[in-house]
């Protein structure tokens, strides 16, 4: 078996804590965006027990400590079926540690493969619920395209798509601890929430410019002002005419949507010089 799959990145049109669970755990409510910033994540067979991972980022892990690793041997775990020795490689696209779930993708891309060559009559519920074993985004990732994600991140309620647009990423050279940001979080002093029930209206009607005026992510309000290069891309990206810019997930990547080609392609261009990373994309759905 050799088969090769797309892990494509998420962005956070809108992200709210509702408070912390019993399990340590926090309540969310989100939108989520697959975009076609992808790596590339192929598996094959090999005569070896077990699973080894290699990437083309040496500082990865390529052991049981990776996630793809992790997802494969869960799948065989939760299915009963017998683990053959796998090798998977990882081509990075995605920017690590960004919050863009480039880990949590590439876990999912494993997931769906093992899907479809080993247990094809699976429900995508159940392979769902497989990847929550994994890791809070990974479910998502598994589906990806247009989604309301509540509990962890769990509990999924498909979207109509968001509309044509183009996406300006750009990723600082800092990087954010997801841990410490959430260790920041009281929920009852968050000044602001994201109007999701509004987002979803937006996107049913097909309203790219409402769905603009609603992307905010609460994580800013608890951002270190250490980290003021986040809050720097998202001017810039306004001022190179972005209908509207927010950070995704914990950060530090943040995007600005476009309606337009041009414009879109000028921004990506004029930002290469103040960011470490510039990705310029259009949304995405993987092939379930």
């Amino acid at each position: 078996m050799t088969c090769t799959e797309s892990a494509y990145a998420k962005l956070n049109l809108a992200l709210d804590i509702l408070g912390r669970r019993p399990d340590g755990y926090h309540d969310m409510r989100m939108v989520m965006q697959s975009i076609d910033l992808a790596d590339r994540v192929t598996i094959s067979s090999q005569a070896e027990p077990g699973v080894s991972v290699n990437t083309d980022l040496p500082y990865l892990p390529r052991g049981e400590g990776n996630i793809a690793a992790k997802a494969a041997a869960r799948f065989f775990e939760e299915t009963g079926l017998p683990f053959p020795g796998l090798a998977i490689d990882i081509q990075k696209q995605i920017p690590v540690c960004a919050g863009m779930a480039g880990g949590s993708s590439d876990g999912a891309a494993v997931l769906r493969v093992l899907r479809r060559a080993c247990a094809p009559e699976m429900a995508l519920e159940r392979l769902e619920e497989i990847g929550a074993l994994v890791g809070s985004d990974v479910p998502y990732c598994v589906r990806g395209g247009t989604v309301l994600a509540e509990g962890r991140g769990e509990r999924l309620s498909e979207l109509p798509p968001l509309p044509p647009c183009w996406l300006v990423v750009c990723k600082p050279s800092c990087s954010v601890s997801t841990p410490e940001l959430f260790a920041q979080v009281r929920v009852k002093k968050l000044r602001c929430h994201p109007d999701v029930t509004g987002m979803t209206a937006a996107l049913e009607q097909g309203d790219l410019e409402g769905i603009a005026r609603r992307l905010y992510n609460v994580f800013e309000d608890v951002l270190p002002r250490r980290y003021i290069q986040v809050f720097e891309m998202k001017s810039a990206l306004l001022e190179h005419g972005a209908m509207a810019a927010s950070m995704t997930g914990s950060g530090p990547a943040v995007f600005g949507i476009f309606r337009d080609e041009e414009p879109a392609a000028q921004a990506a261009e004029a930002l290469q010089a103040q960011c470490a990373s510039v990705f310029f994309c259009r949304p995405a759905q993987p092939q379930l």
